[in-house]
């Protein structure tokens, strides 16, 4: 079964409601869940390595300090905010603009930009630190046991 799409993600605390969260494959739902979007998204930037590396460590904290609280779902969005780091730095070092497919729908020849490259480097190794975390895969294993 897929990610949920249509649950009601306006009128869910999922603070309050950790059971009503899915972990869903990489990147879903990261823009649905409140307050953790509230909370991480102000954060999140990639502009240049410099913003990049502020902007990781940043989220990277946020993500050791919902490990503190005990609060699997804080940890699974902080990592999904590293993961979308990693994912669009590298799209806009392989493509310019960030535009992967033309007007048509076919995909445009690649450019790569140096300084994106370097700032999905910078998210990456934070989304590695935060993915492989060993309490974040044993909570991530219980809360997908226990919830779905």
């Amino acid at each position: 079964m897929g990610f949920d799409y249509k649950k009601d993600f306006d009128n869910i605390d999922f603070r309050k409601h950790p059971e009503k969260y899915e972990v869903g494959r990489g990147e879903q739902g990261l823009l649905m869940v409140e307050p953790y979007k509230g909370e991480i998204l102000p954060h999140w930037r990639f502009k240049t390595p410099e913003i990049a590396r502020e902007s990781s460590e940043k989220i990277y904290g946020m993500f050791l300090e919902y490990k503190k609280q005990e609060d699997f779902v804080g940890m699974d969005m902080a990592r999904k905010y590293l993961q979308m780091g990693y994912t669009r730095a590298r799209r806009y070092a392989n493509y310019k603009g960030g535009k992967k497919y033309d007007k048509d729908g076919n995909i445009n020849e690649r450019q790569i930009n140096e300084e994106k490259a370097e700032s999905a480097a910078i998210f990456e190794e934070k989304w590695i630190k935060a993915r492989e975390d060993k309490t974040y895969l044993a909570w991530k294993k219980e809360h997908k046991e226990k919830y779905g």
